[in-house]
């Protein structure tokens, strides 16, 4: 919901039409399922009695019960009313309207991915067909398996939906044994659903009655139509079961979690205050007001529909492309719009002192005066300086360097995995060893320790980093014993005198800074750290939610005020996502659009298109926009799950680049590739998507080694080439086309779709990649008996 509150219970929601409508279908499910656990449970108790007086054994007597429970009744629970429907006709229509769940996703009742939603639901109705018309499927203790574990999973599954409606929270407001038993029923319910279903099909295609549903001469279509299902569970059981074994850890890390600290240092502003005193935070109305401040400088109509979006968790993108659209009119538009957005974020959002006692604006609190200063730790690297400096890059377990680093990166830019002026950087940087020696260079990475920062490159090539990270012992830890061990130098912000500390742990201790809270003195330090030295300031800080835009707009200040106030002078770095809206070169346009034109003809991209229709597989060309200096291309690759506060944090980055740039500074800001960072594939979802996305040419997902080693690259060319795009005496037709130069983007540029359009089939296909080696040994398999079967063999 976008919004971050204190740490005090929140009032119910306002309940609109789409959620009573939700709240009563789930309910009616809910009902629909407990009716069946009704007629189920004394039936099997009663059967199990009666065959056990007559002698049965307990097994027997169980197996027996189980093949009956498909027929059970009123009469058979042992319930005097004997109008009430069967098990059988109310789990028919229970099950059936989980199609409506389909439905639900497809028009965005809920957040749930339709294709997956279609999979889990087609597969149920698939299995309640085959039994419905299959008498040997009936009368298996398989049946009985198969009903009790949908019901049992459902009954508590609708019920947590309704509960979550109601209160507003799914993982705090449900009553916690409704919450237990919606993530912890799966580990039993969803094997021994599973295998019940696999006894349905198989079951099914040995029932002469059910493969006559065809007609004489067809029952081969439906045997296989019953075996095919089987084929399928075998590979996709397992993911299945340990992707909601993760889903369980997150929901119960996150109910378990401590109540957030009282907000301090740079926070949202307060965007209402609740009956009960109670501050909320949300950051959906700021980021409104930011984006139409911004926009509202050259276009006010534009300003007014960001205002009015009631949608925006799904609808921001829109504004978005507006936006972009309106700087590209003119080189002034687009520097209006930048400044414009950047100074209503700078009033609107707060600065509150570590004692909480006092409340400004984030403009007031960067512009007021200090009388704390941190202390300077000093650490300088015990290895000599490598005497053979040449570019390497970390590709596929290897280093790569000279001819074949050349051979590879015209294989990437022959594919379209990035663009020309990326490949010329890397080589440039390659062919000028002399760019590579960082003895006298300085960096101040703010986010030091981030999976994605250059920290690691820097210090095996000998530079002086100035390090800014959070004041945690563990990662000056590791931080410093890496600088230790390498030929460069880091610098770092101290609570205490270095001199003071009595040892390292002492000093890990004292070093760092919270970028939130000392972000005023953090910018001090830096103003007068190694007078007369040429800095470059690297933004490597990311955090999920509101609080990237939070850290984004935090090192934006302190870049603002070094920018404008380091004598030695700064020069700007960014990693820009790929995910983002970015003018992009006619050619990378025309060979989307060339592109499109080759997979659209693909059979597995009409089926997609077909069963799945504007939700997947979107033409990733946009029409070009008209303005001073030309047409301009540009790519639309938001992805709407990574959010809104996302694309805010990332362009605020956007707008302070081609600012600074136009002041005068060094701007390096490339577009970084897809990356399988742990902190990205621990979500088993973008793990599996990133499996599958190379079947959609020119894709290819980068290991961190290789993405942090060519970003470095291009970051050297960009400091040191004088006619890069990131020189500001380069012209440049619209501010914006900084971002068109230089890109390692790993194919989105250039594919035929929207990256938020191809998530759900890259994952179809990894699974499929997945379940060929079972296709084709039951493919074999059923050659072999085939061909015994007609007597070829």
């Amino acid at each position: 919901r976008g919004g971050m509150a204190a740490a005090t219970k929140a009032a119910p929601p306002s309940l609109g039409p789409k959620d009573l409508y939700l709240i009563l279908y789930n309910a009616l499910c809910c009902l629909g399922w407990a009716y069946v656990l009704a007629l189920a449970i004394p039936s099997l108790l009663f059967s199990i009695a009666s065959a056990t007086s007559s002698g049965a054994s307990l097994f027997e007597a169980l197996k027996t019960a189980g093949s009956e429970l498909y027929f059970a009744t009123p009469s058979t629970a042992g319930w005097s009313d004997e109008s009430s429907p069967s098990l059988a006709f109310a789990l028919t229509i229970v099950q059936s309207a989980a199609i409506l769940e389909i439905v639900h996703a497809a028009v965005g009742l809920v957040r749930s991915p339709v294709v997956v939603t279609a999979m889990q639901v087609g597969s149920r109705i698939v299995a309640l067909h085959m039994i419905n018309a299959s008498p040997k499927a009936q009368t298996q203790w398989g049946a009985a398996l198969m009903i009790f574990s949908w019901a049992l999973v459902e009954v508590p599954r609708y019920l947590f939906y309704v509960t979550a409606i109601v209160t507003g929270d799914a993982t705090k407001g449900t009553p916690y044994p409704i919450f237990w038993l919606r993530y912890s029923l799966f580990a039993v319910l969803y094997p021994s659903g599973i295998s019940g279903e696999l006894s349905v099909f198989i079951n099914s295609s040995k029932c002469d009655t059910f493969l006559a549903l065809l007609g004489a001469g067809n029952e081969s279509i439906v045997y296989w139509y019953a075996m095919a299902f089987p084929i399928i569970y075998a590979p996709g059981a397992i993911p299945m079961i340990l992707n909601m074994a993760g889903n369980r850890k997150k929901a119960f890390k996150k109910r378990f979690a401590r109540p957030p600290p009282p907000p301090r240092g740079l926070v949202w502003p307060v965007t209402e205050t609740k009956a009960n005193g109670e501050e909320v935070r949300s950051s959906t109305p700021t980021a409104k007001e930011v984006l139409a401040a911004a926009v509202g400088a050259v276009n006010p109509e534009l300003a007014e529909k960001v205002r009015k979006e009631k949608k925006w968790r799904f609808g921001y993108v829109k504004h978005l492309i507006n936006m972009v659209e309106a700087q590209c009119k003119s080189p002034e538009d687009a520097l209006k719009v930048a400044n414009a957005g950047l100074d209503k974020a700078y009033t609107m959002f707060q600065f509150i002192s570590k004692d909480g006692k006092t409340t400004t604006s984030f403009a007031s609190a960067m512009s007021a005066k200090n009388d704390t200063k941190f202390c300077t730790g000093f650490v300088k690297g015990e290895l000599a300086p490598p005497k053979d400096k040449k570019l390497e890059i970390a590709y596929k377990g290897k280093q790569i360097s000279g001819d074949e680093l050349k051979m590879q990166v015209k294989k990437w830019v022959d594919y379209g995995t990035i663009e020309p002026s990326a490949g010329e950087a890397i080589l440039m940087c390659s062919e000028n060893p002399e760019w590579i020696d960082l003895s006298d260079k300085y960096f101040v990475l703010l986010g030091a320790g981030s999976a994605m920062g250059p920290f690691e490159v820097l210090m095996s090539l000998g530079a002086n980093v100035i390090a800014i990270d959070l004041d945690r012992p563990q990662i000056w830890k590791r931080l410093i014993e890496r600088a230790k061990n390498s030929s460069g130098s880091i610098t770092f912000p101290m609570t205490k005198e270095q001199k003071d500390c009595a040892n390292d742990d002492e000093m890990y201790g004292a070093a760092g800074s919270n970028i939130f809270t000392d972000t005023p003195l953090i910018r001090d330090w830096l103003v007068d750290l190694y007078p007369g030295k040429a800095f470059t300031i690297g933004n490597y800080a990311y955090l999920n939610g509101a609080l990237h835009v939070q850290v984004s707009l935090a090192m934006d200040a302190i870049c603002r005020d070094l920018c404008e106030r380091r004598k030695g002078g700064a020069s700007l770095a960014y990693l820009c996502t790929p995910t983002d809206l970015h003018l992009i070169p006619k050619e990378a346009h025309d060979a989307a659009k060339a592109t499109y034109k080759e997979f659209s003809k693909k059979s597995f991209c009409m089926l997609m298109k077909l069963l799945a229709g504007k939700k997947v597989l979107r033409k990733n060309v946009c029409d070009p926009v008209s303005g001073v200096g030309g047409d301009f291309y540009y790519v639309n690759g938001i992805s709407v799950a990574q959010g809104p506060n996302y694309a805010m944090a990332k362009r605020m980055q956007h707008w302070r680049a081609i600012i600074a740039r136009s002041k005068g500074n060094i701007v390096s800001s490339n577009i970084a590739p897809s990356t399988s960072t742990v902190s990205v594939v621990q979500n088993k979802t973008f793990a599996w998507a990133y499996e599958g996305m190379p079947y959609f040419k020119p894709y290819e997902i980068f290991a961190p080694e290789t993405s942090k080693s060519v970003m470095i690259a291009i970051l050297f060319h960009d400091l040191n080439n004088p006619t890069s795009v990131a020189n500001p005496k380069t012209v440049l037709a619209n501010p914006n086309e900084l971002f068109a130069s230089g890109s390692f983007h790993g194919g989105l540029w250039r594919c035929a779709y929207e990256v938020d359009s191809i998530g759900e089939c890259s994952v179809l296909i990894y699974f499929s990649r997945v379940a060929a080696p079972y296709a084709l040994a039951v493919g074999g398999l059923g050659i072999a008996f085939g061909a015994k079967y007609f007597g070829v063999v």
